[in-house]
């Protein structure tokens, strides 16, 4: 069986400042159970926007036969 790196999808979301922690999280949670998005990096800036980048894996089917 060959083995090669994984493979990921990566999704770019930006928050303005006046977006509260817990609207960011409610999305997040929810992009989180049904897309199976895990969080990469976020990014908080001084003046209150935050970056996010989400990432899933890609999985590629392989024949059998």
């Amino acid at each position: 069986m060959d083995r090669t790196a994984a493979t990921w999808e990566y999704r770019d979301l930006s928050f303005p400042r006046g977006t509260t922690r817990e609207d960011t999280r409610v999305l997040l949670t929810g992009a989180a159970e049904s897309e199976r998005w895990e969080l990469d990096r976020l990014r908080l800036y001084p003046d209150g926007r935050r970056h996010v980048r989400l990432r899933r894996r890609v999985y590629r089917m392989m024949r059998t036969a």
